[in-house]
C-alpha cells in the first residue's frame, strides 16, 4: 500500500512540474515574440493600410519571419502605392488578383480575396476575374482559383451560384467577340483572320469567339477594365512577350493611356517580381513615349 501511495504521489508531483515546466517554457517564449513585434519597422503609411485591410491581428508570418514581413509589407503597402494614385484602390486590388492568378500564386491569392471583399470589391467581381483569366491561363490553373475562390465564398456566408451574367448565345458569341475584337485592334483583326492559312483558320475563331465572346461581354465589369485585367494575365505570366505588346496596344486604344499602365506594373511588382514587371514595362515603353 505504502508503495502504490508512492507512485501515485509521485506520479501527481512530475505532472505538476511538468505544469510549471511547460509555463516556465512559455513565460520565456512570450519576450522574444514582443521582441520581434517591437523591432519591426513598419512604416506609418504601411502598417494603416495594411490594418485596414487585414485587420489588426498579428499574422502567422510576421511571427515566424518578422524581418521578411517588415520588407514586403513597407513595399507593398506604402512604397509601391505611392506612384499608383492613377488607380483606386478597388481596382488595384482586382489587378492584384488577376495577378496572383496568372502567376499561380494561391496561397496569397487566398488572402488578398478576403481582403478584397473586406474593401469593397464584389463576390461577382472577384468571379468575373476568374473567368476571363481561364482562355489566358487555362482551366488547369484556373480551376485550383474558382475552386478556392468558392470555398472562402462558402465561409463567408456568400450563397452559390452567384447570378447569371452571359450575354452572348452559341450562335452569335463569335461575332460579338469579334465587335470587341475591332475595338481594341482595329481593322488588323479582320486582315489577320483573312491571311490566317486555312489550317489553322479555327484557332481565330476560338479567339473571337470564345476568349472574347465567352468572357469579354459578360456583365460585372466594364471593358475598359477587362482589358486591363488582360494586360496583367499576359504580364503575370511571363513568356508571353508578344501578347503584352498587344495587349499594350489594346489598352491604348480603348482608353487606357500610359500613365494607367504604368500605375498597373508598379501595383504588380509585388507579387509577380521585377523580371516580368520589367518585360510589361519594355512593351509600354515600346508603344508609347515616356515622359521625360
Amino acid at each position: 500500500m505504502k508503495r502504490r501511495e508512492f507512485l501515485k504521489t509521485g506520479a501527481k508531483l512530475g505532472a505538476v512540474l511538468t505544469a510549471l515546466n511547460l509555463g516556465f517554457s512559455e513565460l520565456l517564449a512570450k519576450p522574444s515574440t514582443k521582441i520581434k513585434e517591437i523591432t519591426m519597422n513598419l512604416t506609418k503609411i504601411a502598417k494603416e493600410n495594411f490594418e485596414r485591410l487585414f485587420g489588426k491581428q498579428t499574422p502567422p508570418l510576421a511571427k515566424t519571419d518578422p524581418e521578411f514581413f517588415e520588407r514586403y509589407v513597407n513595399f507593398a503597402f506604402d512604397e509601391s502605392l505611392k506612384f499608383s494614385s492613377k488607380l483606386e484602390e478597388k481596382q488595384r486590388l482586382m489587378l492584384v488578383l488577376g495577378a496572383l492568378i496568372a502567376s499561380g500564386g494561391l496561397s496569397e491569392f487566398k488572402i488578398m480575396l478576403k481582403a478584397s471583399l473586406n474593401a469593397g470589391v464584389k463576390p461577382e467581381e472577384v468571379q468575373e476575374i476568374l473567368y476571363q483569366s481561364t482562355p489566358y491561363v487555362g482551366m488547369g490553373k484556373a480551376l485550383e482559383f474558382i475552386l478556392a475562390s468558392n470555398e472562402i465564398f462558402k465561409e463567408l456566408k456568400i450563397a452559390l451560384p452567384l447570378a447569371p451574367r452571359a450575354n452572348t448565345t452559341l450562335e452569335n458569341r463569335q461575332e460579338k467577340g469579334l465587335e470587341i475584337q475591332r475595338k481594341f485592334f482595329g481593322s488588323a483583326i479582320d486582315k489577320g483572320n483573312a491571311a490566317a492559312p486555312n489550317d489553322e483558320k479555327h484557332i481565330r475563331a476560338f479567339l473571337s469567339a470564345h476568349c472574347f465572346g465567352d468572357f469579354y461581354t459578360r456583365g460585372g465589369l466594364e471593358l475598359k477594365f477587362r482589358e486591363l485585367l488582360t494586360f496583367v494575365f499576359v504580364s503575370a505570366l511571363g513568356g508571353a512577350d508578344a501578347q503584352v505588346k498587344a495587349h499594350v496596344a489594346g489598352n491604348l486604344n480603348i482608353g487606357n493611356d500610359r500613365s494607367i499602365l504604368l500605375a498597373t506594373i508598379t501595383t504588380l511588382i509585388p507579387y509577380i517580381g521585377y523580371p516580368r514587371s520589367l518585360n510589361a514595362l519594355a512593351a509600354l515603353n515600346e508603344l508609347s513615349k515616356a515622359k521625360a
